[in-house]
C-alpha cells in the first residue's frame, strides 16, 4: 500500500486530495519536521530532509516534492484526470505545477524560516525580509493567475492536479486575501475547487475551522 507522510494543515493536503481523486488506498503517517511525533523518525528514514508530503510507492521507492507527486499520480492513473492526456495541455499543467512549487511554495519557506537564508537575522532584518517576501509572493500569484487561465478549471475540462496545488499553497501568507482584492475571478475559482466533494473532505480534515 502507498504510504503518505504529512500532518494537518500542511502541504500534504495536496497529495492527499490527489490520492483521493485518483481513488487510491493509502496509509497516512502523521509527521512533520517542526513537531515531535512517532512518525517523524520513520519519515527521516525515507527522506532525510523530513519534507512533507513524502509518498512511499508500492515498490518501496520514495517520492517527495508536491509537484512531482501530483505529476506521477496523474501519469500513472490517467483516468483520474489529474493531468491531461493531450500533450500540449499537459505541458502547460506541468509548467504551472512547477511554477507554484518553485516560486510560491518556495517563497513561503523564506517567510516562515528567514534564518535559513540569512544567518542570525535580527528583528529588523526579519521584518524586512518578511515584508518584501510577502509582497513578492503576492506578485508571483498575480503573475500565475494571468498566465494560467481557468478553462473552466486550471487543469482544463476537469478538476486536476494544478487546481489542487494552487488551492493548497494559496492558503498561506495572506495570498487568499490579496487575490480576493486583485484577482476576484481567481478567488471564486479557488472556492469552486474547495467545494468539490473530494477536495472538501480533505480540507475538513486539514482545516476544520475554515
Amino acid at each position: 500500500m502507498l504510504t503518505l507522510f504529512g500532518t494537518q494543515g500542511s502541504g500534504s493536503a495536496a497529495a492527499e486530495a490527489a490520492l483521493d481523486v485518483a481513488g487510491l488506498d493509502y496509509r497516512k503517517v502523521d509527521a512533520a519536521s517542526w513537531k515531535p511525533s512517532p512518525g517523524l523518525e520513520e519519515l527521516k528514514r525515507v527522506n532525510p530532509l523530513a519534507q512533507i508530503p513524502t509518498l512511499v510507492l508500492d515498490d518501496g521507492s520514495v517520492l517527495s516534492e508536491s509537484a512531482a507527486i501530483l505529476v506521477h499520480l496523474g501519469l500513472t492513473y490517467p483516468e483520474s484526470g489529474l493531468v491531461a492526456t493531450d500533450p500540449s495541455r499537459r505541458a502547460q499543467q506541468i509548467r504551472g505545477l512547477v511554477y507554484v512549487a518553485a516560486n510560491c511554495y518556495a517563497g513561503i519557506g523564506i517567510l516562515d524560516y528567514p534564518d535559513r537564508w540569512y544567518p542570525e537575522p535580527d528583528d529588523a532584518v526579519k521584518q524586512a525580509m518578511q515584508a518584501r517576501g510577502k509582497a513578492r509572493l503576492h506578485e508571483l500569484w498575480e503573475i500565475f493567475v494571468d498566465q494560467f487561465p481557468a478553462t473552466p478549471w486550471l487543469s482544463g475540462d476537469r478538476l486536476g492536479a494544478l487546481d489542487i496545488l494552487a488551492a493548497t499553497v494559496s492558503m498561506w501568507s495572506g495570498a487568499r486575501k490579496a487575490l480576493a482584492a486583485s484577482r476576484p475571478e481567481f478567488s471564486a475559482l479557488l472556492a469552486r475547487i474547495e467545494a468539490d466533494p473530494r477536495v472538501a473532505a480533505v480540507w475538513t480534515r486539514h482545516w476544520p475551522k475554515k
